[in-house]
């Protein structure tokens, strides 16, 4: 009988910690459990994937270079079905790395070699930050959805809809997209948006990865940088939510196409 207590206060599952190397999965196992977590673990992408079905865990640790099925095929399958939290654990510490694992779907990237305490702490601000469990008191804490004109987004299941219809945004997409509508209105320069999507400690990411970013958002939300109806450009600054000036403007120019290709 697993009698291991788990911070969480209704335990929605174990940690999920992933990696062919049993070393570090036991060094993983030992930390975590130290801190009340109940662990489980498997050694290749098809194991992980099993384990995500069968023990839905509360967050996984993941590594990138796993047999069978790579991290990233792990994270893209995981997020076909869920948003269980995802914190990868890699030798592949490269920024073109980690983008490519945040962008996928992953909440966090730790490199190898790492510090076990500080990827507890990951773990833990991780659980806060999808709303399953709340730092000071423990208990679940959920937070009320975001809604913005015809766009809502639940902040606890990672999951956007427009007009009741959902649209699969990515992790880093999502984040964007909630930290610009959570400004209310105010400018977010560039620096500010890393800040809210990758985590301070990623300098090394270009500003610019931030417009590649905005693109692929409003293309999905079939937005018109011109004529904004959701985000908006603030040429030399940042970007901000589309003010309602601006929706109207681009719902003017739509009505406005629609006549004359009529």
């Amino acid at each position: 009988m697993d009698t291991m207590r788990s911070p969480l206060a209704a335990d929605p599952g174990p940690i999920l910690v992933v990696d062919d190397d049993r070393k570090i999965v036991g060094l993983v196992r030992t930390y975590l459990e130290r801190e009340g977590y109940r662990v489980v673990a498997a050694t290749d992408g098809r194991a992980a994937l099993a384990a995500v079905a069968r023990e839905m865990p509360a967050l996984v640790v993941l590594d990138m270079m796993l047999p069978e099925l790579d991290g990233l095929e792990v994270i893209r399958a995981v997020r076909k079905r869920d948003r269980t939290p995802i914190v990868v654990l890699s030798a592949r510490g490269g920024t073109a790395d980690r983008i490519a694992g945040l962008d996928a779907g992953a909440d966090d990237y730790l490199p190898k070699p790492f510090s076990p305490a500080e990827l507890v702490l990951r773990v833990k601000r991780v659980l806060e930050r999808s709303g399953r469990v709340d730092g000071g008191s423990g208990e679940v804490a959920p937070r009320p959805p975001i809604a913005f004109r015809d766009l809502v987004l639940d902040r606890d299941r990672f999951e956007a809809t427009r007009d009741g219809q959902p649209i699969p945004l990515t992790t880093l997409e999502f984040r964007l997209l909630a930290a610009l509508l959570e400004a209310d209105g105010r400018v977010l320069s560039r620096e500010r948006l890393l800040d809210a999507v990758y985590g301070q400690d990623d300098g090394d990411v270009l500003d610019r990865t931030i417009d590649v970013h905005i693109g692929r958002l409003r293309d999905k939300l079939g937005d018109d940088a011109d004529h904004p109806r959701y985000v908006a450009t603030v040429r030399g600054v940042g970007y901000r939510a589309a003010p309602m000036a601006a929706a109207h403007a681009g719902r003017d120019a739509a009505s406005t196409t629609g006549s004359f290709d009529a």
